[in-house]
């Protein structure tokens, strides 16, 4: 919106040649969406609190400690979310497409955890939303976002993926790309849902995660840049750098009431959404198979999951003590704040090599 408003004055008013400039606009979205998180942050949970009672349900089954996490108010997301937005709206270019694409599964996403959230807590219990509802409302959302990035993509890329260390790869999947992107947004989200578990667990790797596809989407938009390192140009892709810094400023500002002990937790209204963020963000700029490596702490966990989950019908055995693998080393009597930065160091280690591929061809 700034950007429309202001630059357009620039000739009369110098200083707004600034709003011409992506990296300018990218750290208002990072300091305008940190700054709303911490204005609302308190107000919002001193209303969550009120309306939830007892909070979000602690499974009986969990780790022993979460048991005095019992009355901590969920669905935190609806502030990570607000302040995203609207820093989003306030210096995205809003003629941007893809700015729109990425939006429409983070908001559809949010409000699939949303529900999600408001039938654990008005039930009291963890089952929440049916799972065939969640995915079917996933794949809806995924499916819209997906065709609006291919028709608006150059013909050479739409339909393609890119392979990270090669420089010329391209691998046309046709009419399968869109579920190929799909698939991508929905596993993403999931994994992101699935590593919330924790006090912070989460919102730091989504944090470095996010930062690293903020480069990536100003360097793949960006002809002279890419060309220089020889990654695959998408025009009008470096504008999702903007998106990128409003999410690192809404779980910045969200984190500072999520730092243990937490007084909120972020929710599936806010998992959901940030890890479709991310998803979709990896198909628009086609770093989609970096996302595995730069999200490898949230495909670890998955796998934790799928391992536990077939080990177990196989042979009636488990593999972890609990999953996701954060709960199997809380059942092995490490403390949370441990797990936590431990898992931290390791999501940050695969940020570097995710950024290292893209010299690497």
């Amino acid at each position: 919106m700034l950007y429309h408003l202001l630059f357009p004055l620039a000739d009369q008013i110098p200083v707004f040649n600034l709003f011409r400039y992506l990296t300018f606009r990218t750290g208002g979205a990072v300091m305008t969406a940190m700054i709303i998180a911490f204005i609302i942050g308190p107000k919002m949970i001193h209303w969550l609190r009120q309306w939830q009672g007892q909070g979000q349900p602690i499974r009986d089954d969990g780790p022993e400690s979460h048991l005095k996490k019992q009355g901590t108010p969920t669905m935190g997301g609806i502030m990570i979310l607000s302040s995203m937005s609207i820093s989003v709206l306030l210096w995205a270019d809003l003629s941007n497409p893809y700015i729109w694409s990425v939006m429409l599964v983070t908001l559809g996403y949010g409000l699939i955890g949303f529900a999600d959230d408001y039938l654990k807590v008005s039930k009291k219990n963890t089952k929440g939303l049916p799972g065939k509802m969640k995915l079917l409302g996933q794949l809806v959302f995924a499916g819209i976002a997906s065709v609006i990035i291919a028709s608006v993509q150059p013909e050479t890329l739409n339909t393609h993926l890119a392979l990270p260390f090669f420089k010329d790869v391209l691998l046309n999947f046709g009419w399968f790309f869109p579920v190929f992107a799909i698939v991508v947004m929905i596993g993403s989200s999931n994994a992101v849902n699935l590593t919330d578990g924790l006090d912070g667990l989460a919102t730091v790797p989504v944090i470095i995660a996010t930062g690293v596809f903020a480069i990536i989407s100003y360097l793949v938009g960006h002809f002279v840049f890419s060309s220089y390192l020889q990654i695959h140009h998408v025009p009008g892709a470096g504008e999702l750098a903007i998106i990128c810094a409003a999410v690192i400023g809404g779980c910045i500002g969200f984190l500072w009431f999520n730092a243990p002990p937490a007084m909120v937790f972020m929710g599936d209204t806010g998992s959901l959404a940030l890890g479709g963020t991310l998803g979709s963000i990896a198909v628009v700029v086609k770093h989609e198979l970096v996302l595995a490596i730069v999200g490898g702490l949230f495909v670890l966990e998955t796998v934790s999951v799928i391992v536990q989950v077939a080990s177990f019908k196989l042979t009636g055995k488990r593999v972890f003590k609990m999953a996701p693998l954060h709960h199997h080393y809380e059942k092995k009597g490490w403390q949370e704040p441990t797990i936590v930065i431990r898992f931290w160091i390791i999501a940050l280690i695969l940020g570097l090599i995710g950024l290292a591929t893209l010299k690497l061809r």
